[in-house]
């Protein structure tokens, strides 16, 4: 018996049995020999992990709202599929369960990419999620792109690239903002604003 549970016993849980998502053996061998996520998605739309592997390659690209988009699209599939398994909106989705990673990276990457176009509370939600339903998961994903979810107040210093000029930063979108913005607009030095 767990001496931290005393409730713990024969037949008696001390809450939600952890889900475990059923293996999507085509798509993951599609994304394992190399092919392009896009065609991958396009084939198998229900792979949360084809979704994720463009999240993660948009984001790696500096391609922040493209993310989101890509990682809420996983993050939705991926919870219906664990709705279809039985998860009741809380409980266990083991990292070491590799059809489960799929959902755990797009989740990553929805919080990732929120931080980085300014929705500081969807990413701190996003941080919430992944820590309580996966730890591991949250350890090894932020260990694997060395950053983890970081807030655009966070990330303030990483804003200023060369080549910029005085007052410009360089957004995750790719656009420079600053007193006139990208193209010469008013544009204002709100990251949200010229994040696309």
């Amino acid at each position: 018996m767990d001496p931290k549970n005393l409730l713990a016993g024969p037949g008696l849980s001390a809450g939600p049995a952890a889900t475990y998502l059923p293996a999507d053996p085509e798509a993951d061998e599609a994304l394992r020999s190399g092919q392009d996520p896009t065609d991958v998605a396009a084939r198998f739309p229900a792979s949360s992990a084809a979704w994720a592997a463009l999240a993660e390659r948009a984001f790696g690209n500096g391609e922040a709202v493209a993310a989101y988009a890509y990682a809420r699209t996983g993050y939705h599939r991926g919870l219906d599929q664990l709705r279809r398994a039985g998860w009741r909106g809380n409980g266990p989705v083991p990292w070491a369960h590799e059809p489960n990673r799929g959902f755990l990276r797009s989740l990553h990457m929805l919080g990732s990419a929120a931080a980085a176009i300014g929705e500081d509370d969807e990413a701190a939600r996003c941080r919430q999620f992944l820590a309580e339903t996966s730890p591991e998961a949250a350890e090894v994903l932020a260990d694997s792109t060395g950053r983890g979810l970081r807030t655009v107040a966070e990330r303030s210093s990483d804003r200023r690239s060369p080549g910029l000029r005085p007052g410009e930063r360089r957004c995750y979108g790719g656009h420079p903002t600053g007193a006139r913005g990208a193209a010469g607009g008013s544009g204002g030095s709100s990251p949200r604003a010229n994040t696309g």
